[in-house]
């Protein structure tokens, strides 16, 4: 099957797939669980240096739209633990939506999102459908304020 028949569940519209991992405690967070939010997922992990220059945009967004329904699902690549929670703490990543597997490339969620490089977001709505993917930076500012109306 060709990657873009593959990627065809990532289109607008679509119902973003939904993902059930652990969080640093072990309870399980699921992506459902944030029906009525606009959710920001977030691929990203402690050693991808991208990933980490994107991190204060997206804390700063966080911040701005938080009371108003704006939330972040961050899915982390990383294979260790303890790296995976000094990243959250150093880049002040506030949100409580943080989950991982710990097994890196062979993330069940990332297989789900055919993440192959990150940075890789889905930007979804409160219903659960996609609006767009790979949106960053001033892209997503923009996205947002289209969303809350500020």
């Amino acid at each position: 099957i060709k990657e873009r028949e593959l990627k065809k569940f990532l289109e607008p519209g679509n119902v973003a797939k939904d993902i059930a991992l652990p969080n640093p405690e072990g309870d399980t967070i699921r992506l459902s669980d944030l029906r009525g939010k606009v959710v920001l997922i977030d691929f990203w992990a402690s050693w991808c240096r991208p990933c980490r220059n994107e991190n204060p945009n997206v804390v700063n967004m966080y911040n701005i739209y938080k009371d108003e329904g704006f939330t972040v699902y961050s899915v982390s690549l990383d294979k260790n633990k303890e790296k995976w929670l000094q990243a959250i703490e150093a880049d002040g990543l506030v949100w409580p939506n943080h989950v991982s597997d710990l097994l890196g490339w062979s993330s069940t969620a990332g297989a789900d999102y055919l993440v192959k490089s990150i940075p890789f977001t889905v930007l979804i709505d409160k219903e659960g459908k996609i609006i767009g993917t790979n949106i960053r930076g001033p892209q997503l500012q923009t996205q947002l304020k289209a969303i809350f109306g500020h």
